[in-house]
């Protein structure tokens, strides 16, 4: 088997929903960041112990995979973001936060390796949320997936400083003044 067609040498791609699209396309960039995301989160996976938490990340990844598909193809898809996945994350963001102390100040990406790794993959949830807002502006996108992109990005915030609690590692609010 060839892992590589050749096909993209010129600059396009092949999208489920919009045939061949040059590689800039909104579609090709918003299914990039996707994927970006994706690899992100499944970094900091790899180094977080808490079983519910990687079962969390895990069942998030695999939701982005519906995500890329639902972007790249405009088309009916037998599974599609919905409102139930925003709920979803956001009871997940009510169990990680109920026993985090409240946030009145900005916290520094940063702390454990699981929990910087969880900082780093929403920052790069946030650009593929702009990416999709902007691919929405032009083509369209469901609004139950821009939901679930901008949930995203919040779970992540409170997995991250949920990680870092668990490893005793305290969080470190900048200074600008």
């Amino acid at each position: 088997m060839r892992y590589y067609t050749g096909r993209g040498d010129s600059g396009n791609t092949d999208s489920l929903g919009c045939g061949r699209i040059a590689k800039d396309d909104c579609v090709a960039v918003s299914v990039g960041d996707v994927d970006e995301l994706n690899c992100a989160i499944g970094l900091a996976a790899s180094g977080i112990a808490d079983k519910r938490l990687s079962d969390m990340l895990t069942a998030l990844q695999d939701r982005l995979f519906i995500v890329g598909a639902q972007i790249a193809s405009g088309a009916a898809l037998s599974r599609k973001i919905s409102r139930a996945d925003v709920e979803w994350i956001e009871g997940n963001i009510q169990i990680l936060s109920s026993d985090l102390p409240e946030q009145k100040k900005f916290v520094l990406p940063g702390g454990s390796q699981p929990g910087a790794q969880l900082h780093l993959a929403r920052a790069v949830a946030r650009r593929a949320e702009r990416s999709i807002v902007t691919l929405s502006k032009n083509r369209g996108v469901d609004k139950e997936v821009l939901a679930f992109i901008n949930r995203l990005s919040s779970f992540l915030f409170v997995a991250a400083l949920f990680v870092n609690k668990k490893e005793g590692v305290a969080e470190k609010n900048p200074t600008y003044d």
